[in-house]
């Protein structure tokens, strides 16, 4: 089954699942949580319009330090930068040469970001909904309780040995973003300064 069409069909039958069906998928999350301290992950990331087509596909690398630290990094199609401190935030678009920063409670909310490198306390952020098992991986659906989130909701699929595989994020626009990781690295060793960020010296700065 396509990923758009796996969204699609979560989105139906998301509504049928029974609240007392077992939270395989929402376990695994807190296990996940519980358990990683820090991440090295590959992704790819397809972004749909609202009529499901696609409008930009890109990959790279993330990695995350909790809490509250992370680094994204799009290698293709063009080169942007993610960093976030717990202080801050810097987005950093390379052809641009243009960064923007923003307050980390701003930028983060109720985020993707927010979901893999923030606290323990994950249901304080979202309510956690349990959407079955769907090409042998647990899905969730989490659901955010600000009304300023810019996503309706962020879906999140594990295999049955707990590794994430899968996020699919809805935002206020209608438009989907389909994450898939690979090659995870539990717990590796970070260098500290991999979550600092400088602003190039010639570079445009937008403080938000």
């Amino acid at each position: 089954m396509a990923r758009s069409s796996c969204l699609v069909f979560l989105l139906l039958v998301s509504s049928l699942i029974p609240h007392w069906a077992e939270a395989a998928a929402i376990n695994s999350l807190k296990s996940f949580i519980q358990q990683t301290r820090t991440v090295r992950a590959n992704f790819s990331q397809t972004l749909y319009d609202k009529s499901a087509r696609t409008v930009q596909e890109s990959q790279g690398t993330m990695q995350f330090e909790r809490p509250e630290k992370f680094r994204w990094t799009y290698d293709k199609p063009y080169e942007q930068l993610i960093v976030g401190d717990g202080s801050k935030v810097w987005f950093y678009d390379r052809d641009l040469n243009q960064v923007t920063e923003r307050p980390f409670n701003i930028a983060i909310g109720s985020s993707p970001a927010a979901l893999l490198a923030g606290s323990s306390a994950i249901e304080d952020n979202f309510e956690l909904v349990e959407l079955g098992v769907q090409n042998e991986m647990e899905w969730l659906e989490a659901i955010p309780k600000s009304k300023e989130s810019a996503f309706e909701f962020i879906q999140m699929a594990f295999s049955p040995d707990g590794v994430l595989k899968i996020m699919a994020l809805r935002d206020n626009f209608g438009q989907t973003t389909i994450l898939s990781f690979s090659d995870w690295d539990k717990n590796p060793t970070l260098p500290a300064d991999l979550f600092q960020f400088t602003p190039p010296g010639n570079a445009d700065v937008i403080r938000e």
